[in-house]
């Protein structure tokens, strides 16, 4: 059987995130997403969860709640990262990990299973999170209509 998850912040959920959860439904005979507590925007875990659970029903979330605050690719940060993830994924029987980032390798490494890049150039969805979180109303059209509706007016300025 092949096990596959992902993880993000989602915040928000737009296009290239879909795109790749869309990925993994397709090829996996089962999927996880892994969502993060952030203060990026002000909706909550439950509520970016909640976006990805009504568009895509058959995923299983779950929930990184308290993640670790060192991030990055060096061994120790990605140590870090990997340990706190493996007590979220404990149990289940993972045999891929999807992602667009270069991490992807790292925790797949760990993992000892199967990395599946998805359009790491960003060609299929030329976007990303941090750029819809700089000007939302220019980038709107790749939200979903109630994601977008949901965050309007909480996104965080940092």
């Amino acid at each position: 059987m092949k096990v596959g998850f992902t993880i993000g912040k989602f915040a928000p959920l737009h296009k290239g995130h879909q795109y790749l959860i869309e990925k993994g439904i397709k090829e996996m005979d089962k999927f996880y997403v892994v969502v993060y507590e952030t203060k990026l925007i002000k909706n909550t875990l439950e509520e970016r969860a909640k976006w990805i659970k009504d568009i895509y029903p058959e995923v299983e979330i779950l929930y990184a709640k308290n993640p670790p605050s060192k991030y990055g690719l060096d061994k120790e940060s990605v140590k870090i990262q990997t340990d706190y993830l493996k007590n979220i994924i404990k149990n289940i029987p993972v045999t891929h990990f999807y992602s667009s980032e270069p991490y992807g390798k790292y925790v797949a490494e760990e993992f000892k299973i199967q990395d599946v890049q998805v359009d790491r150039k960003r060609k299929k969805f030329s976007i990303s999170a941090t750029k819809i979180r700089q000007n939302m109303e220019i980038n709107k059209k790749y939200l979903e209509k109630e994601v977008y509706e949901d965050i309007k007016g909480k996104v965080v300025t940092i």
